[in-house]
């Protein structure tokens, strides 16, 4: 099993990063294959609106590190995209992703969708500084609706809270809580080679 992490933050080992990290570990420690894309090391520009990747089959038309996300979305299982909440929604970097995803999947209101897309599975991983967690549960819900509308079949929602209270890596129940997801999303293969 494939599990891909992308960290949308521009901070490489920050609290987005370290989420991710663990989610990953535990899958990891599972028996997943894991590899992961940090926006802090990628150049990705936002989608400009030119529709030319479904004028014809050449795909989206710039060539950015996107690129590198797109062919390794091919061999995935599912993936964990690790979204900050600022000003009340996912980071710049979360919404550039989501919108040149739109170079390989359509929402189904689109003129473009196609009804055989692949499914793929998807890790809604959610992080505040505030310590409530329903504080912004409108936007996670419309979040997680926006990513079945593009079929992904979304798996888990961890939203992680409290993060101006001291440091992340102090939290050994969220560290164990992370893993134990990460972990959960592994699933035995049913053919194993004799």
């Amino acid at each position: 099993m494939n599990i891909m992490g992308i960290i949308a933050s521009q901070q490489r080992e920050g609290n987005t990063a370290f989420i991710v990290n663990k989610l990953l570990e535990g899958a990891r420690e599972n028996g997943a294959q894991t590899q992961s894309f940090c926006f802090s090391d990628l150049d990705i520009k936002p989608c400009r609106g030119c529709w030319a990747c479904h004028k014809n089959d050449q795909g989206c038309v710039i060539k950015d590190d996107m690129q590198k996300i797109y062919n390794a979305m091919e061999y995935t299982d599912i993936i964990i995209l690790g979204l900050p909440i600022y000003m009340g929604q996912m980071s710049a970097q979360g919404k550039i992703f989501t919108d040149r995803l739109f170079a390989q999947r359509s929402p189904r209101f689109s003129p473009f969708f196609k009804d055989n897309a692949v499914k793929r599975q998807i890790v809604l991983s959610f992080n505040q500084g505030n310590p409530n967690a329903d504080l912004f549960k409108p936007y996670i819900d419309y979040t997680s609706q926006m990513f079945k509308t593009l079929e992904f079949e979304v798996k888990e929602i961890p939203v992680v809270t409290g993060l101006r209270s001291g440091s992340i890596y102090d939290r050994k129940d969220l560290c164990r809580d992370l893993k134990k997801i990460g972990s959960g999303l592994v699933v035995p293969d049913k053919n194993p080679a004799a």
